[in-house]
């Protein structure tokens, strides 16, 4: 009997976790920093929230910043707001506004930028484990799929 009351205390106190976090299912879970590997660029981003209850995603840290000088930092040369070009590929803003939909326990509602083609398509978000967050990309019936893995809360 003692065995069994013991058994029975792990296994509630392993579920204790996951049955938290769906107590505050409110899309902040996606609230963190992640390591992206796009075909061998390394990049880290961080997710924000704003005022309004969406979701931003922005670089802060890049593999190779530099141009070919080692001196000057690359900039987001393709980005079709004129304006932007002179960003530094560190801190380009990827998305703005993302909507976390409680049903599908996704994000959506907003455009995922990708820096490499200067453009920007539709983006819907979705963890795939507690710590990879899946990101589509699609325009047209066509997209991409990247892969984001958390890196600190």
């Amino acid at each position: 009997m003692k065995k069994f009351l013991f058994i029975l205390v792990c296994a509630l106190f392993m579920a204790a976790p996951s049955f938290a976090q769906g107590l505050n299912d409110n899309g902040d879970n996606i609230i963190g920093e992640y390591m992206s590997d796009r075909g061998g660029s390394k990049s880290k981003i961080r997710v924000t929230k704003n005022s309004d209850g969406s979701y931003n995603a922005q670089v802060f840290w890049v593999e190779n910043p530099y141009e070919a000088d080692g001196k000057t930092k690359r900039k987001d040369v393709k980005n079709p707001d004129k304006a932007l070009r002179n960003v530094p590929v560190d801190q380009i803003v990827l998305v703005k506004g993302l909507k976390y939909d409680p049903e599908s326990k996704s994000w959506g509602g907003a455009k995922i930028y990708d820096p490499t083609k200067g453009l920007k398509v539709n983006a819907t978000a979705e963890f795939e484990t507690a710590d990879k967050l899946k990101l589509r990309g699609t325009i047209l019936g066509m997209g991409v799929t990247l892969y984001w893995v958390r890196i600190k809360k």
